[in-house]
């Protein structure tokens, strides 16, 4: 019979998270534990931190770890492994703050909204591998202040065919005075963040994203797809302009995918990205980058860009607005 792992005490400024079972196998085939997960998260604390401060953000917990066979918990199916934690869990210190939101469906929420790095490994301590933060900060949950271009590959379509798609997303911005920021997302796909003034709604962000889609599908016809019913897409990447609507959140930089191999999604240079690989950056491969090198999008929130050029944009395509919810 095996004895518990006794729980251990992480001092993060000036809070002390207790870490249960810091033994218990997270990727069993790296094995890596629920401490060298914690561990991951200390390392790259800056960075993921960055991305979420102050943000709504949904956990996607894997309390069991991931193991063959594993799954989450669905709406159509709720028999699971892991599951997404959309409101504040019971049992939360009174210094993990929240942020009341408002889903499609009228219905609300108080979520976390990370204000300090003891917040994030409180959540790890919880299985939370992936957090999903939305395009808003706490302080104005009805305006985002983030706009999120995700890059979706079709099945079986590689990394190399979205790489080219990123480099016409990025040329495109230069030319209306925009700057964005890559990201892996820990899969094949990529996601290009542009921070933005908070004036627009969700509507109008879904709006201008899916102007530069479009646009995207006329310079690259050989490669990107606006058509979104998956069955009548003909080209290998699709930008999913849906990302932008309302309670639609992705991966923060940083999280960990749910697959054996423990990767994560890897904030990039545009310099480094026809050289990057997805399967490049992982738990244990990410600390030792991140020391060397730093945050490669610390800079995200230093200027924020109107978002009028794309919604002039999308005037001229004759685009509307779609409902808020």
């Amino acid at each position: 019979m095996s004895v518990a792992t006794a729980a251990e005490e992480i001092r993060i400024g000036e809070r002390v998270v207790r870490v249960s079972s810091p033994d218990k196998p997270y990727f069993p085939e790296r094995g890596l534990t629920k401490l060298d997960v914690v561990r991951y998260f200390l390392a790259v604390g800056d960075g993921i931190l960055r991305a979420l401060r102050d943000r709504p953000t949904m956990l996607e917990r894997w309390p069991r770890g991931v193991f063959e066979g594993a799954k989450i918990a669905t709406r159509q199916d709720n028999r699971g492994d892991a599951f997404y934690q959309k409101r504040l869990p019971a049992g939360a210190p009174d210094w993990v703050r929240t942020a009341h939101i408002t889903f499609p469906s009228g219905r609300t929420a108080d979520e976390v909204a990370p204000s300090e790095l003891a917040v994030v490994i409180w959540a790890a301590n919880l299985g939370t591998l992936r957090f999903h933060p939305w395009p808003v900060s706490a302080a104005d949950v009805e305006r985002p202040d983030q706009l999120r271009i995700d890059l979706d590959p079709m099945p079986g379509v590689g990394f190399d065919q979205v790489v080219p798609v990123a480099h016409e997303v990025r040329a495109f911005l230069d030319e209306l005075g925009l700057v964005g920021y890559p990201k892996t997302t820990g899969g094949r796909g990529l996601h290009v963040y542009l921070s933005i003034e908070p004036r627009w709604s969700f509507g109008e962000c879904r709006r201008a994203v899916l102007a530069l889609g479009l646009q995207m599908q006329r310079r690259r016809p050989d490669l990107v797809t606006t058509t979104w019913w998956r069955e009548q897409r003909d080209r290998p990447v699709f930008v999913d302009y849906n990302q932008m609507a309302r309670d639609h959140t992705m991966t923060s930089a940083y999280s960990i995918r749910p697959t054996p191999a423990a990767l994560v999604s890897a904030p990039l240079d545009w310099s480094e990205l026809d050289d990057a690989r997805p399967e490049d950056f992982d738990v244990v491969s990410m600390p030792a980058r991140f020391a060397g090198r730093g945050d490669p999008h610390a800079g995200l929130d230093e200027r924020r860009f109107s978002l009028e050029p794309l919604l002039e944009l999308a005037d001229r395509e004759g685009l509307a607005a779609p409902p808020e919810r």
